[in-house]
């Protein structure tokens, strides 16, 4: 049996879920930075329209980062 092409299919997915996560995090990063910039009105709901996350997701995502802080 020839896995050339599935070694590399599963490869490109390993790269691809690698490269996810680190996206994942640099959102959560930045969002969490825009946040922290601001104490303006409507601050979260502006994130969560650029991100597409929904507040609560955005609120547990600012209660962990302030719990491990």
């Amino acid at each position: 049996m020839d896995t050339t092409n599935l070694e590399l299919a599963a490869q490109r997915y390993r790269d691809a879920e690698a490269a996810l996560d680190a996206a994942r995090k640099d959102l959560q990063a930045e969002a969490l930075a825009a946040l922290g910039q601001t104490d303006e009105r409507g601050a979260q709901a502006t994130v969560a329209r650029i991100t597409g996350w929904s507040r609560e997701y955005i609120r547990k995502l600012v209660k962990k980062a302030d719990s491990d802080s």
